[in-house]
C-alpha cells in the first residue's frame, strides 16, 4: 500500500517547565538556532537513540509524529466504517415506489408518521400563514 511509502513527519515539541508554555519547531536546527545554549548533536543524539525526550529543571524536547489522517483507517483490521452506496437500479416501468413507501411509512411507528406529516405541511405553508384546521381532527396518541 501507499501508506507504508509514505514518510511519517515529526516536530520537535519544547516544553518549558517555568513558564508552562509550549513552543513547536518543524525541526530540531530551528530550535537549537532560536536557543543557542542547546547543542544540535547533543539533543539529536540523544533523541535518535531511544526516542526518549531530552529532559532537564528547565526543558523538556521530544519529537513527535504528525498525525496527518485519521488513526483508525492506518490500523489494519480495524473496524473502519465505510460509506455503503445505497442503490437499487430498476428499469421505471418496474419501480412501484409507491408501494414501496407505502411500506416504509407502515413499518414506521405512529409518531415519526405524524412528525413527517407535520413537517410536510410546515413546508407548503408560507410565512406567517397558519393551517386551516377547521377539517383536521386531533387524536391523542398513547405513547
Amino acid at each position: 500500500m501507499s501508506e507504508t511509502i509514505l514518510k511519517s513527519k515529526r516536530v520537535v515539541l519544547v516544553h518549558w517547565k517555568e513558564q508552562s508554555e509550549v513552543e513547536i519547531f518543524s525541526n530540531l536546527r530551528y530550535f537549537c538556532l532560536s536557543y543557542p545554549q542547546y547543542s544540535y548533536n547533543t539533543l539529536n543524539n540523544y533523541l535518535s537513540k531511544e526516542k526518549k525526550a531530552y529532559e532537564n529543571e528547565v526543558v523538556r524536547v521530544e519529537r513527535k509524529d504528525i498525525i496527518a489522517k485519521p488513526k483508525s483507517a492506518s490500523v489494519p483490521g480495524s473496524n473502519a466504517r465505510a460509506i455503503a452506496p445505497v442503490l437499487r437500479r430498476v428499469p421505471m416501468k418496474e419501480a412501484k415506489d409507491e408501494v414501496r413507501d407505502w411500506q416504509y411509512w407502515l413499518s414506521q411507528p405512529v409518531v415519526k408518521r405524524a412528525e413527517a406529516v407535520t413537517f410536510l405541511v410546515s413546508q407548503m405553508l408560507k410565512k406567517g400563514q397558519r393551517m386551516d384546521k377547521t377539517i383536521v381532527n386531533r387524536i391523542k396518541l398513547k405513547q
